[in-house]
């Protein structure tokens, strides 16, 4: 059975965060020094908007320019650290908003930059199993929520994004062998301590850290420089055994579409593993790092202007908190 991402929408909120307001913020940090240090020259904030209003506004895109309509999904897959609340199910929520039929399964996972692999290894197993013959894959994403209004690099880094893929049989992407890893032993380098069950958000533990940047406990931390060393580390590797599974060579590749951290890091990257400038597109300048958004808003592009062409090999990569990192092959088919 051969098992393919059919197609992706996505959806960007209104509200832009650019370097020039940050600037105006923060006066130590210029336009140019932003631009150049991560990639970025605006974000979109979701301002009012929940994880479920994006990602109903993000499938509904997907039902329009598709074959597929709301009563032929089956599950729904959410991939977020930014549920609408701590319990009903967001994806309860996203499947009465869309019409889809209560016989439809609807989980969240909470799985950060490696949830677009994640979520398409679980839709493959889903339909590999009989589970289900469509699965929405929707990845919403809120982390402008989380940051501190003073904590200037991590504002500078996310944006807010949601994008609704729809993995089915027959034509188009085919999902090939999966790679998937996990180290939690890195989890406290990119977390928000407070809120879970482990201790509860307090308004307490405010302090500066040695970037100038504003902390709190109950606000996202990520550790910047540690992040950078695990992805240097095991993201090569990572790749290498990709390769590997799927009987493939690095040459053999046609695009790879990668986990859009930072361009500084992603640049690292790229000329470790010694791939061509020309396969690794690097699209956040406008959108910022949307988290599990960025693998797919990517892929949408590239297929939206028709780059991918038929019978092209693709390799998918995300990677960063918990830690975890995952990556497959995926090879554009027409069966038709």
């Amino acid at each position: 059975m051969n098992i393919v991402i059919k197609s992706i929408a996505s959806y960007l909120p209104d509200s832009k965060l650019t370097n020039e307001m940050l600037s105006n913020e923060f006066p130590e940090w210029s336009v140019d020094k932003i631009s150049s240090k991560i990639g970025i020259k605006e974000r979109r904030l979701s301002g009012s908007e929940t994880v479920s209003d994006m990602a109903v506004k993000a499938a509904k895109k997907l039902f329009e320019s598709s074959l597929l309509n709301p009563y032929d999904v089956d599950y729904i897959l959410l991939c977020t650290q930014s549920p609408d609340y701590i319990l009903p199910t967001t994806a309860c929520i996203i499947q009465n908003d869309l019409k889809i039929p209560s016989t439809s399964g609807a989980i969240d996972f909470n799985q950060g930059c490696s949830g677009y692999i994640y979520g398409l290894s679980l839709a493959k197993g889903l339909i590999a199993g009989q589970i289900a013959r469509n699965v929405l894959l929707i990845t919403s994403e809120a982390y402008s929520k989380h940051i501190h209004p003073q904590d200037k690099s991590n504002r500078a880094i996310f944006g807010d994004a949601a994008t609704a893929t729809w993995i089915s049989t027959g034509s188009g992407l085919e999902i090939e062998n999966f790679i998937l890893g996990s180290d939690g032993e890195g989890a406290n380098n990119l977390i928000i301590n407070n809120g879970g069950s482990c201790s509860p958000k307090n308004g307490k533990g405010f302090y500066i850290d040695l970037f100038g940047n504003s902390r709190n406990d109950d606000y996202l931390y990520m550790n910047g420089s540690e992040i950078f060393n695990f992805t240097l580390g095991a993201i090569p590797t990572l790749v290498s055994n990709t390769l590997t599974i799927n009987k493939i060579l690095l040459e053999e590749i046609n695009w790879f579409v990668f986990h859009q951290a930072n361009a500084f890091m992603l640049n690292h990257l790229r000329k470790k593993i010694g791939i061509d400038v020309d396969k690794f597109p690097i699209e956040m300048e406008f959108t910022g790092n949307t988290v599990s958004s960025t693998i797919p808003l990517v892929l949408e592009k590239l297929l939206i202007e028709s780059k991918v062409k038929l019978n092209d090999t693709l390799m998918l990569t995300g990677f960063g908190v918990g830690y975890s990192w995952g990556s497959v092959v995926v090879k554009n088919v027409n069966y038709e």
